[in-house]
């Protein structure tokens, strides 16, 4: 049925080579976000609009991406403005230029969904904006074309509870944490898994960490790296007053429930994915379990979750000069 509209987009690929190069089905309604105003942000989303528009496909942006300060409309032929609730309903592919922050902001608007998401990465280690801004054009094109592979990452729900009232809850693609705030006491918790004790902990906080979330803040609280096909959810105590508290990682499927200890001294937060800080009372119970809706991350052909980790964690680098001939034979003969 889109095989003349998709043969119109190769021009370059014989009728015998289309079979081979669409191995997806491709887009038409693209979503092209951003959330810094930084030029380098409004470079690429030119660029990038630039290239959705040759291709002669639908280009929409929300609101807040249109007013970014940097960004010159005039620059780009053709696009639909729409507000930021709608883009995940109407786009079957969205665009997020930044960093990984960019996406976790859209995350929220996104994921209830189930829309693809692309990222270009203008921030730091880009886990999950994996487009180098170099590459993106060309990333692009073979994305639009259908060739890529999808990746189901799930989420993690939060509820403070009073009792049966909800006082508050929200979501996180990377991670919940549980922290004392401007304080420099330590907090005085109880934890419990599927309704079992846990332990009773005293440290700065806890991190509730998705696989997503674990090359991030519970990395640097010294938890694992979980890859991201896991079922599972990692919690890592940050700082803890003894020497025997270790990041424990339970079933994607587990509730994790937090209490506040009667003997506690200063006022716990929660936040979800570094979004505003919240109170938790010593009244009320923390509840930690998966959220019922995933975010799906599309990547380039050639993805490789490992790689990634060696590029942005620096894995494999030593100097030159303690290198051995022949490492990679040896490698490659195991």
């Amino acid at each position: 049925m889109e095989n003349s509209a998709q043969s119109a987009r190769l021009p370059h690929l014989h009728e015998s080579e289309l079979f081979h190069a669409i191995k997806n089905p491709a887009f038409r309604r693209i979503g092209l976000m951003g959330r810094a105003g930084k030029r380098s942000v409004t470079q690429s989303l030119v660029q990038i609009a630039q290239t959705i528009n040759d291709m002669n496909l639908t280009l929409i942006m929300d609101v807040q991406t249109a007013n970014l300060p940097t960004l010159d409309l005039m620059e780009i032929e053709k696009v639909k403005i729409v507000k930021r609730g709608l883009i995940g309903e109407i786009c079957d592919l969205v665009i997020v230029v930044g960093g990984d922050g960019s996406i976790l902001h859209a995350a929220e608007a996104l994921a209830r969904y189930r829309v693809p998401v692309l990222g270009v990465n203008r921030g730091r280690l880009g886990f999950l904006a994996d487009v180098k801004p170099g590459e993106a054009a060309f990333k692009l094109r073979q994305v639009l074309m259908g060739d890529y592979q999808l990746d189901h990452r799930f989420l993690l729900t939060m509820e403070i509870r009073e009792g049966r009232n909800i006082i508050h809850e929200d979501m996180a693609l990377n991670d919940i944490v549980l922290h004392a705030g401007k304080s420099v006491h330590m907090i005085d918790f109880q934890m419990k898994i599927d309704g079992q004790d846990v332990y009773r902990q005293h440290s700065d906080g806890l991190i509730a960490a998705t696989p997503t979330g674990s090359t991030a803040y519970a990395l640097s609280g010294g938890g694992p790296i979980i890859h991201p096909s896991m079922d599972a959810i990692c919690l890592v105590p940050m700082h803890p007053h003894t020497l025997s508290s270790r990041p424990i990682v339970v079933s994607g499927n587990s509730e994790v429930c937090i209490r506040i200890h009667e003997d506690n001294r200063t006022q716990p937060m929660v936040s979800a994915d570094g979004k505003p800080s919240v109170p938790l009372e010593q009244e009320q119970r923390l509840y930690i379990r998966k959220h019922p809706d995933k975010l799906t991350l599309l990547h380039p052909p050639g993805f490789d979750f490992y790689e990634a980790c060696r590029t942005k964690l620096h894995w494999n680098v030593h100097a030159e000069e303690f290198s051995l001939d022949g490492d990679d034979d040896i490698m490659d003969d195991e």
